[in-house]
């Protein structure tokens, strides 16, 4: 018994080290590389915070892009999805309801061109990001609401447009928040 037992237990202390203190100070360590020193990359305007560049927003007035749904009403400290399938009754009306929504607000739209991040909450429910499409679909409702030429805008979206990392991993994608701080720049 003592030739097992103490190569297991010198095998759990060496495991205890490595994945309860060596791993969490490695990713500690890289976190402290990455934009906010692993607190969020906080966005601010005229030296005020006004939110998170990695936590979506809410944004509803027709002058501002939409951010994609929420399954938790953009509330970071609960981070969800939704546990409905994609044949509930209940979900499909949801989606249906911010469809219907996103046609008003955009009729120029047509109801196949609407990207379906625009009318999905995320599995976190706080993604705060669209696909150049969720954004170009918006462009039309933003500069008449705002008297800006739609060149313009487009010219925007395509200057805030991510591409992916090392251009192979992930889409390209449109941060809504700083979108929408870039807008308000516009003159």
């Amino acid at each position: 018994m003592k030739k097992y037992l103490l190569p297991s237990l010198k095998l759990t202390l060496v495991l205890i080290i490595l994945c309860s203190i060596l791993y969490p100070l490695f990713i500690a360590a890289v976190a402290k590389l990455a934009p906010g020193g692993g607190k969020g990359e906080t966005l601010s305007v005229n030296g005020k915070v006004v939110g998170y560049a990695n936590v979506g927003q809410k944004f509803t007035d027709d002058k501002y892009f939409w951010s994609r749904p929420s399954g938790v009403d953009y509330n970071a400290a609960g981070s969800a999805g939704s546990n409905k399938g994609p044949t509930n009754p209940d979900y499909l009306k949801q989606v249906q309801d911010r469809l219907d929504t996103f046609l008003v607000h955009n009729p120029g739209v047509k109801k196949e061109n609407i990207p379906s991040e625009l009318v999905t909450a995320s599995g976190s429910g706080l993604d705060p990001d669209l696909s150049p499409e969720g954004a170009y679909v918006q462009v039309a409702r933003v500069a008449k609401t705002r008297n800006i030429s739609a060149e313009k805008i487009n010219a925007l979206v395509e200057q805030q447009i991510q591409k992916p990392l090392l251009s192979l991993f992930g889409p390209k994608k449109v941060n809504v928040l700083k979108l929408n701080i870039e807008l308000d720049k516009i003159k």
